[in-house]
Parts: C-alpha cells; structure tokens; sequence
C-alpha cells in the first residue's frame, strides 16, 4: 500500500511501512524497545499509540516527515511538521546555503530539486546542458527526469541514453519503495511512455566496477563524462528542507574537466 491515504487508521498505516521496510513485528519491537504485544495492539487498532510513540516508531522506520505528519493526524493528533516554500523569509538562511553550495560547484553543473524532481534552482553552469530544449519542457515546474528522457528535452545528446534511462528508472524505484510517493509513480509510468533507444545501436558502457553510472553527454565542445553526486540536509525539521536534494555533477575524465573550465570561464 502507498501513502497519501489519510482515511486510513493509525494502525494501518504503521503496519503498511512496517511492511514496507520488511521488518516483522518482533523485528520493528525489539528496534523500538516496546513488546511485540503493544505493537500488534497498536497496528490492530486494538490501542491507540500516543503521540510521542507515533514519532519514536516512525523514526525507528525512517518515515519522511511528510508522512509523519499523516500518521498524526490519522491518530487526532496536530501535525508537527511545517512546509514553507524555500523562498519564505523564515528559510532564507537555508535558502543562501543551498545557492552557495551550487555556485560553489562551478564550473560543474548542479541543481537543487524537490521530492518529485522538479528544479528549484541550479547554478550557471547547468544552463548551456538545456540548450536546444522544446521551451514546454521549460516551463515551470521544470522537471529534470522528464527533461532528460523525453524527446523533445535532452535525450538526443545523452550518448549513453540507454544505460541513463536504465540508471533512472532504478534510482526512481528505489525512492517509489522508500517514500510511497503515488506522484513519483505516475511520474514513472509516464517516462516509460517515452521512446526507448535501440539497445543495438547504444554504446558500449564505461566499467566503474559498478560504484557509477556516468551521463555521457554531447555538446558542440565535445562529449561530457559527468558522475553525479546527490546530497540531503543531514537532520532537517522542516518538510520542504527534508525533500531537498543537491545533484552536483562532476568530470569524469579529464577532456571533460577541460571543457567544463573552458566554456564556462569563455560564458561566465
């Protein structure tokens, strides 16, 4: 079962990411240090869990805060965590931290986005990757898994589009299975509607003993090696902060390194 179901009981809920996580009851006990017993009570409906065991169990089961808040409010309790956009006064701090971190990146690409891949910002270095794409997939929200694989966006110039495309759909289903997110799913099924390449004609793919997946892209200056890095804000209390990922991209061979420094240094 998925998430964005409020009518669900508290119970329910706690047992379907229990299930998630693939831990048993006596597993999911003995992690929390309460007693088997207490747990089936709980997940049965047979006792209501206060609030303080709502948290201790969902951060025992490292349930997003989003869905935390739902597990509270199934229980009758008040939500404990905000959302604010990342343009609200009261995260202007972490906002400056976010744009330091991706102009500190320069000359190599990186972004920030939220929970469903969509673009919250991006230094200057990302703009020469979007060039030549269809002004529809620009337009906000611009997601960047859409943008990468659709037609129309910059699947053209990935040369290793069939291996990326293998890379994404692994890496989105991993955060389907962690988070529950029905958005991330439909947003799955659509990038599968997408043209695939032909295996046939796909390069042959760069050994990094399985630790990497390069984006092989292809620009007027030559082909980009890019390996990225994806980074989370370590113990966020806030929704919007806890759903927002770094992707900073770095060289992976040095022609790359050369013309990541050239061009950007000629357009800065």
């Amino acid at each position: 079962m998925l998430n964005n179901q409020p009518s669900q009981p508290v119970g329910v809920l706690l047992r379907d990411w229990r299930q998630r996580r693939r831990l048993s009851q006596l597993g999911l006990a003995c992690e929390a240090d309460i007693s088997a017993r207490h747990l089936s009570f709980v997940e049965t409906g047979r006792a209501l869990p206060s609030r303080e065991m709502i948290l201790h169990l969902a951060a025992q089961l490292e349930i997003p805060l989003r869905e935390r808040n739902a597990l509270l409010v199934a229980a009758g309790y008040a939500p404990m965590y905000g959302e604010r956009s990342l343009e609200d006064p009261t995260l202007q701090a972490a906002r400056q931290v976010v744009d330091l971190l991706l102009a500190g990146h320069e000359p190599f690409p990186a972004m920030a986005v939220d929970r469903h891949w969509n673009l919250v910002a991006a230094n200057r270095a990302i703009v020469p990757l979007f060039n030549g794409v269809d002004a529809s997939l620009l337009a906000p929200p611009v997601n960047v898994l859409r943008l990468s694989l659709h037609p129309l966006g910059v699947a053209s110039r990935i040369v290793n589009l069939a291996a990326w495309r293998d890379h994404v759909f692994h890496r989105l289903g991993r955060q389907i299975e962690v988070s529950g997110d029905l958005a991330l799913v439909d947003l799955r099924e659509e990038l599968k509607t997408y043209p695939a390449p032909t295996a046939a004609l796909a390069p042959a793919p760069v050994d990094y003993g399985g630790v990497a997946m390069p984006l092989q892209f292809a620009t007027e200056h030559g082909v980009l090696s890019l390996l990225s890095t994806i980074t989370v804000f370590g113990t966020p209390v806030d929704i919007t902060l806890s759903e927002l990922a770094l992707e900073t991209f770095f060289p992976a061979d040095t022609a790359t390194y050369e013309i990541l420094m050239r061009t950007f240094n000629r357009e800065a």
